[in-house]
């Protein structure tokens, strides 16, 4: 056998290193020790994340319309004051225009910002007899509305025709002519309903309320008319159609078991129920209800109302009217006078009272920064009257 050298010492063989693979999945947890769980949400904190989400979503949508109907809606223009010439049949007199020897006339008539007046007429079955005439004035700053009611059977000035503001040609253009060279007023816009239109939203809304002020009996199976109108004195709760029959009652039959000749329903009451109509549907179309309605109006309003406004301007005006609490804003009139004179030739027109006309014009329905007189106006005075008081 060989011999070691002496003073050396045999390393013992090297073995090869064991390959460095990473250790199983199973041994890395063990080795790492267990993550703890993820913790669960409760039931409560998952619909609350929910509905936070939705709101997030509903919020960005709301923003988007908001910046839409800001970009979208624009003010109607004011139109300007009537112009007209007096003639014969004027109440007062009109200063002539470059006569020194008169005294200075009335300042000019500058409108206020942001009051706009706005004719709403009803038509009747036949769509040819303009039965229901309101001015609205609806003051966007202070948010307040005045509606007055034009009987009507009032006088109005014609070259031809019936005198009656009630009929004549020309539509609802000229109704929005007559009534402001009447009352010196501009009308900026016209909102024009059917009858129809009123039933169905009447009976979308589910009925309305309203206070009859005595008791009603008339029939008229006449085509085209087919009124059968029988109501008490009192509040009933109405459909559409006995909605549209009571505020389209005049007088009894004079076979009718309670006709009293001496009971006289006048164009002033008529008008009087057709404002209690519109203020309680008013109230009923701006309830928090008549939200989720909203798609049927604009159905309902697509089929029955004809309407100079613009899509922009409309938007314009709702956005101005959420704060309008019709309760509380809005105040009615209609104009006072006597419903039996003859004008031209014809019977049972009515007369406005001149003076009353004044006020309540000045009052409600006024857009000038200054009131308005007999001279601005063009009230017609009748030839004579039926009774004699």
């Amino acid at each position: 056998m060989p011999r070691r050298q002496a003073g050396r010492r045999e390393a013992p063989p090297r073995q090869a290193a064991p390959s460095r693979q990473a250790p199983p999945a199973r041994a890395r947890r063990k080795a790492a020790g267990r993550r703890p769980a993820r913790s669960r949400r409760s039931p409560a904190v998952s619909v609350a994340v929910g509905l936070y989400k939705v709101l997030v979503v509903l919020s960005a949508i709301i923003v988007a319309v908001y910046i839409g109907v800001q970009l979208m809606a624009r003010a109607p223009e004011q139109v300007a004051p009537p112009d007209w010439t007096p003639s014969q049949g004027h109440q007062g007199t009109t200063v002539p225009v470059g006569d020194s020897s008169q005294e200075e006339g009335p300042a000019p008539l500058e409108r206020r910002d942001g009051v706009y007046n706005i004719l709403l007429a009803g038509t009747d079955a036949e769509g040819y007899r303009t039965d229901v005439m309101m001015v609205l004035c609806y003051d966007t700053a202070e948010q307040t509305v005045g509606v007055v009611s034009v009987p009507r059977d009032t006088i109005t000035r014609r070259d031809s025709g019936n005198v009656k503001l009630v009929y004549g040609k020309g539509g609802v253009e000229q109704r929005v002519e007559d009534i402001s060279r009447m009352l010196g007023i501009p009308i900026d816009k016209y909102i024009q309903v059917n009858l129809q239109g009123f039933i169905t939203l009447v009976d979308y809304l589910g009925g309305v309320e309203l206070d009859i002020p005595l008791d009603m009996n008339y029939d008229d199976p006449t085509p085209g008319q087919d009124l059968h109108i029988h109501f008490t004195k009192g509040t009933h709760l109405l459909n559409g159609e006995e909605a549209m029959e009571a505020v389209r009652y005049r007088h009894d039959n004079k076979d009718s078991p309670n006709y009293d000749a001496n009971q006289w329903y006048s164009d002033v009451q008529r008008t009087q129920l057709q404002q209690q109509l519109l203020t309680n549907l008013a109230k009923k179309v701006l309830s928090w209800d008549s939200l989720t309605k909203l798609t049927g109006f604009v159905e309902i309003f697509n089929e029955n109302v004809e309407t100079d406004l613009t899509l922009n301007e409309m938007l314009w005006f709702a956005q101005k009217a959420l704060g309008l609490d019709p309760s509380a804003a809005v105040e009615t009139q209609t104009l006072e006078g006597r419903g039996d004179a003859y004008y031209q030739g014809q019977s049972w027109c009515f007369e406005l009272d001149p003076d009353k006309a004044v006020e309540t014009v000045n009052r409600l329905i006024n857009p000038y920064t200054r009131d308005l007189t007999l001279e601005d106006m063009d009230i017609l005075r009748a030839d004579s009257y039926y009774f004699d008081y």
